[in-house]
């Protein structure tokens, strides 16, 4: 089983980096977002709207994409699964447990990355996003 070791120290490597890149791409995205929103975020801070309100404003829709893909996501990966499984002579059965995990721990990911961004419009002055116009 030699290959598969080296396979899986390969697999968590290309992960590792296939989740920084996720992540960076969410920032850019998260910032292109609040950038369009400066002035929405300033009115409804203006009228009254708490931080709390606008991050979630701000996360709501990156955490439905995410939720969207890993229902794309988990049908293939139990199936690849389970075929790669059933080559061993000692087979195991997956439980549901673990791509329910998989799915909260990129959600977490995703929550964290994007706060940052939401928390920094959230806590920015809204004088300073109308006085444009």
């Amino acid at each position: 089983y030699l290959s598969d070791d080296r396979f899986g120290k390969l697999f968590i490597c290309f992960a590792t980096l296939a989740i920084l890149i996720s992540c960076l791409g969410l920032v850019g995205l998260t910032s292109f977002n609040t950038i369009q929103r400066t002035k929405e975020i300033g009115i409804r801070k203006v009228l009254g709207a708490s931080s709390q309100s606008i991050i979630s404003l701000l996360t709501k829709e990156f955490v439905l994409l995410i939720i969207i893909a890993f229902v794309i996501a988990a049908p293939v990966a139990w199936i690849s699964m389970n075929y790669w499984l059933h080559a061993f002579p000692y087979r195991i059965k997956i439980k549901l447990g673990y791509p329910v995990m998989a799915g909260m721990i990129s959600i977490m990911i995703a929550l964290v990355t994007v706060s940052f961004q939401a928390i920094k419009a959230a806590m920015a002055k809204p004088v300073k996003s109308l006085r444009s116009e």
